[in-house]
């Protein structure tokens, strides 16, 4: 087999024993986890936003950029519930390219897995613990999961593994929200089809252990945009679109009906700065018709210190993004005050 061992890994149990979670974050998490659920289930109209960088490239910027984050939630949660996107590991549409924190802890360093778990559990740990803001990844390797599942408050599951049956299964089995994305069709049954299988109970194999789940009642879509026949941006951020999946919920038999509007992706075009305008137009929604305000749970924006992208290298920018494009610190600060005073 075309199969070489570099390390055997340790399991999630070995990782958590070896960097544990205090009970002082614990306890933060906990808090945040209700917050964030009873947004979900309609208890709470906070309106969420899901934002950082389109890739955690680097846990010292990243930490940074969560710090300012929670500067400004102070100011604004009474209305606002931040989660920091810090999304450790990434998709690749080719194969090629940087993977993520999980494979390159350090960017200009050969792929290094053993390494990378640690890395991206200390991060995440770090933030918790110096911010109390517990953050959002993707679950892009279901298997992987287990190693950061007592420090995320928020999951998604990205739009070239919504229709893979592992990453359903998995999500029915989390205590946290999931949050499953349009594929890139833009195909609205396949995003609710990954919600029905993600809300029921299930029992399969996970890393080597016959489970069962009980389903994730806050297993939830994502509108990201799609792509046609031609690969042109198709975009489903707009009122039509927040009606016509609002229409389809009514027909579903499924728990918190619930959408975060990802403002970035295929939605812009990426055009990172559209994210200012698609957001602005999404809350306009909310606000014209109170089932939309309902239905809209929040934002996903792509942002980072610097704003633009840069190509990986010696001289980098440091808090510069290293795959899409992202807004920048000034323009990110600005637009959560304008939501803030709109949502």
């Amino acid at each position: 087999m075309a199969f070489k061992i570099n390390h055997e890994l340790p399991s999630p149990d070995v990782l958590k024993e070896l960097i544990p979670m205090d009970e002082e974050s614990k306890q933060k998490k906990a808090i945040r986890d209700e917050q964030i659920k009873d947004i979900f289930t309609g208890k709470s109209d906070k309106f969420i936003l899901i934002v950082g960088p389109c890739s955690a490239d680097n846990p010292e910027t990243v930490v940074e950029y969560v710090h300012r984050l929670k500067a400004i939630e102070d100011k604004v949660s009474d209305k606002i519930l931040i989660i920091p996107r810090v999304y450790t590991n990434k998709p690749r549409t080719t194969g090629d390219g940087y993977k993520g924190m999980l494979h390159q802890p350090d960017p200009n360093e050969p792929s290094d897995l053993l390494s990378g778990i640690i890395a991206i559990r200390k991060m995440h740990l770090r933030i918790v613990q110096e911010t109390g803001l517990s953050a959002a990844d993707e679950m892009l390797y279901p298997n992987n999961r287990d190693y950061l599942d007592d420090l995320l408050s928020y999951e998604a599951v990205g739009a070239r593994s919504v229709e893979n049956q592992q990453h359903r299964l998995v999500a029915s089995g989390a205590d946290i929200p999931v949050g499953m994305k349009n594929p890139t069709s833009g195909d609205f049954s396949v995003m609710l089809n990954s919600v029905t299988a993600a809300q029921h109970p299930h029992n399969f194999i996970h890393r080597l252990y016959d489970v069962e789940t009980t389903g994730n009642p806050l297993a939830h879509t994502i509108l990201r945009g799609g792509v046609d026949k031609f690969g042109t941006a198709i975009p489903n951020y707009h009122y039509e679109d927040l009606i016509r999946l609002l229409d389809a919920y009514k027909k579903a038999d499924l728990k918190n009906p619930a959408v975060i509007v990802d403002c970035n992706h295929y939605n812009s075009g990426k055009k990172y700065k559209e994210q200012i305008r698609i957001a602005k137009e999404v809350l306009h929604s909310r606000k014209y018709n109170p089932e939309l305000k309902n239905l809209v749970k929040g934002l996903m924006i792509e942002s980072y210190l610097e704003e633009g992208r840069q190509e990986i290298g010696e001289d980098m920018v440091p808090g510069k993004s290293i795959t899409d494009p992202c807004l920048g610190w000034d323009d990110t600060e600005q637009l959560i005050y304008e939501i803030y005073e709109k949502c």
